[in-house]
């Protein structure tokens, strides 16, 4: 009899909580199921993510590959840029070189034309010269020929005698020569004795020029000032411009005149930035700035 009571017991036990079992169970279940679900949905959302970085990274490859191809491209044109430089200076020296050249032959040709010009009028001022002695001393000879004769009789007299059977060639020359010897106020005389008497020279300019040295090298820089602003003024295209600029720079320098000697220096270095006078100008720019 007890054992069917426990029998029973046990029977209505089951009955009562195995729905409670069952139910706790498919609960469990369906937070499995839920849970499973959600992390689907991460791995989705994961996989998404995943994929748009992929885009991202391929898209940043590709940005990144473009850079090095422009960064390669700007290398290989700087480095051009880099050759050119040092091959133009070379250019424009062959430049100076054929310039220095055709001026040289052009010189010569007007020299040669000055010589001819010479020796045709000579016969002629001779026939003058001797037709005027010829004819016997009148009183038509007025007061304003007289003074005319005697202003061209000071004219002459001012100028420098140049000796005989010279060409314009030969007295630059010596001048030149008397200033490699350091006969500065000898040069000085032949420059000026070229520049009176051969005024259509292209080489009227470099006789300007060295005057300018000879004073320089004496150390009379005002005189010095004077010709090389002469030469700047009158022969504004003339190849000596850049060692005029110079010079005067120095000789500003010399006097003690540092803040003009810059002015000069620097405008010489904007206006001719490839010759070898800016490279000099540049370290004297230097060395005067340092004492300011």
């Amino acid at each position: 009899m007890l054992k069917r009571l426990l029998s029973a017991a046990v029977a209505v036990c089951l009955s009562v909580f195995a729905p409670l079992e069952a139910q706790r169970t498919q609960k469990i279940y369906e937070l499995i199921y839920q849970d499973i679900q959600t992390i689907k949905q991460q791995l989705l959302e994961l996989n998404q993510q995943v994929q748009q970085n992929r885009e991202d990274i391929q898209i940043l490859a590709e940005q990144l590959s473009e850079v090095l191809r422009l960064t390669r491209d700007a290398r290989r044109d700087f480095a051009g840029f880099q050759a050119e430089q040092k091959s133009l200076p070379a250019q424009y020296q062959i430049l100076l070189e054929r310039y220095d050249a055709i001026r040289t032959e052009l010189a010569g040709i007007t020299e040669r034309l000055i010589e001819i010009q010479r020796a045709a009028l000579t016969p002629a001022q001779d026939e003058g010269q001797t037709q005027a002695e010829e004819q016997p001393s009148t009183v038509q000879d007025t007061t304003e020929e007289a003074a005319a004769q005697q202003a061209d009789e000071s004219e002459e007299k001012s100028k420098t005698t140049l000796p005989p059977n010279l060409s314009p060639q030969e007295v630059y020359n010596m001048a030149r020569s008397d200033y490699l010897k350091g006969n500065f106020q000898l040069a000085i005389q032949g420059f000026t004795m070229y520049k009176e008497h051969f005024p259509d020279s292209p080489l009227v300019d470099n006789a300007q020029y060295w005057i300018g040295e000879c004073y320089f090298s004496q150390e009379s820089y005002e005189d010095a000032i004077s010709q090389f602003n002469d030469l700047i003024l009158n022969y504004p295209q003339g190849d000596k411009i850049a060692a005029a600029y110079l010079k005067k720079g120095f000789s500003l320098a010399n006097l003690g005149r540092a803040d003009e000697a810059l002015a000069v220096l620097k405008l010489l270095v904007s206006k001719f930035p490839l010759e070898d006078e800016a490279k000099i100008a540049q370290q004297k720019i230097q060395e005067l700035e340092k004492l300011l």
